[in-house]
Parts: C-alpha cells; sequence; structure tokens
C-alpha cells in the first residue's frame, strides 16, 4: 500500500515521502480502516510519538497524521461495536502509523459510525478540532450558558469549532485572529472579533474562559484577561504562567466515541460546520504541511477516491 512516512527527525517536513509499505496487521481490538480522508497536525513531526512507541523504542518509519474518515476492511481478535463495510471516523494512536496511508489500523474504540450523508473529507476535519474544542470549552473549562470565552485563531480547525459549540452553549464569544478571518468567525457565531496584528488584545476586558490555540506572547498575555475563578484553557504549550485569580489548563485531546458520535449529528443537523480549507492527494502531503499560502480551516488530504 501507499503511504507518508518520516525516518530522519532532523529532515523536518523535508522528510515526508511517499513509500510503499505492508498492509497493516489488525491486533486484538483493532481494526483495519481503508482510508478516504485524513487530517493531520503541522507540529506533529516535532511531537515524540511519531519517532517512538510506547515502550520509547524508535519505530521509524512511521506514518504520521492522526485524523481520519474511511472503511472498515477487517477486524482484529475481540473487537466489537464495529463491522466490515462500516463507514467511521476518528482518532488513530499517537504512538502507532497514523491516517495517511491508504490503509491503517485503530483501535475500534477511537473510531464512531460515520452516517451515510456525511462526506469523508468533511468528517475527516472534525476528530481531533471537534474534540480539542469540547474537551476544552466543557471538560476543562466547564463552560455554561451567560458566560462569555475568548477563543483564539478563531477561523483555524480547533478555533472555528470552538467558535461554534461555544456560540450554541449560549456563550458571548469573541473570536481572535488575522484581519481577514474577521467575517469568517463572525459568520460562525462570534459576537466580537479582534485582529492580533491592529488592536489591542487588552481591549477585550475581563472574560470567564479563554482558549488558545496559539501560545507563546498570546498565551501570556491573556492571563490577564480572565476573571477571578475564570479559566484559561491552551493546547499549545504547557502551562507555565497563570490567571492571578483563576486556573490554567494545557490538555491533549483524547478520543471519545460517545463524544465523536453526538459531533457527527450536530453536522448533520447543521448545527456544525467544520471548515475545510484545502483538499490535497495523498502524494502533496508535504507541500500541505507547509502551504505556500494560508489558507483558513482544516487541510485535508484526499487518500481514496470515494
Amino acid at each position: 500500500m501507499q503511504a507518508i512516512t518520516v525516518q530522519d527527525r532532523d529532515a523536518g517536513v523535508r522528510g515526508l515521502t511517499l513509500s510503499e509499505l505492508p498492509h497493516p496487521h489488525a491486533a486484538e481490538n483493532d481494526v483495519i480502516v481503508e482510508v478516504h480522508a485524513a487530517g493531520f497536525t503541522p507540529g506533529e513531526l516535532d511531537w515524540p510519538g511519531t519517532w517512538t512507541d510506547r515502550a520509547g523504542r524508535d519505530r521509524t518509519p512511521s506514518v504520521p497524521g492522526h485524523e481520519l474518515s474511511g472503511v472498515v476492511t477487517e477486524l482484529g481478535y475481540g473487537t466489537t461495536g464495529l463491522t466490515v463495510g462500516q463507514r467511521v471516523f476518528g482518532l488513530t494512536d499517537w504512538t502507532r502509523n497514523g491516517s495517511l496511508a491508504q490503509y491503517t489500523a485503530v483501535e475500534a474504540r477511537n473510531l464512531a459510525p460515520l452516517p451515510a450523508d456525511v462526506d469523508h473529507l468533511t468528517a475527516a476535519a472534525l476528530p481531533i478540532s471537534g474534540l480539542t474544542a469540547w474537551q476544552g470549552l466543557f471538560d476543562h473549562a466547564h463552560l455554561v450558558t451567560g458566560q462569555t470565552v475568548l477563543v483564539h485563531g478563531s477561523a483555524g480547525g480547533v478555533g472555528s469549532i470552538a467558535v461554534q459549540l461555544a456560540h450554541a452553549a449560549g456563550a458571548r464569544v469573541i473570536g481572535t485572529g488575522r484581519a481577514g478571518d474577521r467575517e469568517t468567525a463572525l459568520g460562525l457565531g462570534a459576537d466580537a472579533y479582534v485582529d492580533l496584528d491592529a488592536e489591542k488584545l487588552a481591549g477585550v476586558g475581563e472574560v470567564d474562559v479563554v482558549f488558545d490555540v496559539i501560545g507563546g506572547d498570546i498565551l501570556e498575555r491573556s492571563t490577564a484577561l480572565v476573571r477571578p475563578g475564570g479559566t484559561l484553557v491552551t493546547i499549545a504549550e504547557p502551562v507555565t504562567v497563570h490567571p492571578r485569580d483563576g486556573r490554567a489548563v494545557f490538555f491533549v485531546v483524547e478520543p471519545d466515541r460517545a463524544r465523536l458520535t453526538e459531533l457527527a449529528q450536530r453536522l448533520r443537523d447543521g448545527r456544525l460546520k467544520p471548515i475545510v480549507g484545502a483538499v490535497r492527494p495523498l502524494a502533496e502531503t508535504a507541500s500541505a504541511f507547509t502551504p505556500a499560502k494560508r489558507v483558513p480551516g482544516k487541510t485535508i488530504i484526499r487518500v481514496t477516491e470515494d
């Protein structure tokens, strides 16, 4: 089968190679998925799990990518809850070969059924972004109706979902990003928008929740905006600064079949719309990791034609 592999950690994106690999084996409680569409995170080539297994052993050449939508072709021993021929979407393990391949082995519990009326390209944009936004807003920040949330990167893959979920929950939403993303964020449900290049972040005033996907100086300056009892949540980097009278949380998204199922239902109902920014074939994955032009939303790799 064809897959994108990496073998040299120092090579970075230049080391992404279209390779021929053996068909994957379905271990206990696994399924084999024929991947139709895949998502990736640009920074994952820096993650330890891209290069080593759970025991810390080198596992190169490894296949990156951790979001997928496709069809189950094989069940491992003991696998329940899914069937051969079923459409699914979800997350691959952080320390195993991922989704940028024609076939991949995935723990069944990391996948959810994909409704027939949801296309694979849209579904592949949902697992990491949707689960990250939900877990950050509700599991970690405990956002409730009537509160105010500041969402950084509000036109990006995670931020755009966070804006929609927070708006649907009855929160007041303030988005941030570049000037060109203002209308996108407002169209998704943001009540106000801050151009981080031209407007003062401090002008936002106090908020109950900050959802950060940027890190660095933006994360540090955001701590002053959290009102007493509020929460700053970030996925960008471990927290080194804290709000004076609030909490700061750094987290890594976790698989959740039940939540994926709920997100898919919201998508079907028109209550949620992942932004697919660009669609590229598997052979062009390297250029997708470092695009010449920034595109709002999530870049998706089309692996198999429907």
